[in-house]
């Protein structure tokens, strides 16, 4: 199959093209449906790509993907199975849109969380609630005996 465009986005500006030499694909029988053909066809595809020695990302995007994929990698490699149809040519499709978008999302750089001030509707609410609980708790109290 012809090299992997990934489309531009965020992190990645003018896209990502994985050489095809870069992706390796296995074929194997796929469970599920598919009838007679199950047994004799091998429609499975799992694809891999190595992120660590991929020419496709800079050091930046590839310390990025690392990090951001590292629950999915098998040491540096990002395995991609796709079985859900009966046939291998669209399950090969499958595949690689799915590691299309997972690639292009693990390039996007993270946006630190901006602090945000309570309002102050729910500061009331907050110290409202707070009083409510303190006059519950005040009232099991046994009473004094003065």
């Amino acid at each position: 199959m012809p090299d992997l465009h990934i489309p531009s986005g965020p992190g990645a500006p003018q896209g990502l093209v994985v050489p095809a030499a870069e992706l390796g694909e296995q074929f194997s029988h796929a469970s599920g449906p598919g009838g007679q053909g199950v047994n004799t066809t091998n429609s499975r595809v799992q694809l891999s790509l190595d992120i660590a020695t991929t020419t496709a990302l800079d050091d930046k995007q590839r310390q990025r993907a690392l990090r951001e994929l590292h629950t999915r990698l098998a040491g540096t490699v990002l395995i991609i199975d796709a079985a859900e149809h009966r046939s291998q040519w669209r399950n090969r499709k499958a595949a690689r849109e799915r590691l299309s978008t997972l690639l292009r999302d693990a390039v996007i750089p993270q946006r630190p969380r901006k602090r945000t001030k309570p309002t102050r509707g729910s500061q009331r609410r907050r110290l409202k609630a707070k009083r409510i609980r303190s006059e519950v708790k005040q009232n099991r109290k046994r009473p004094s005996s003065d």
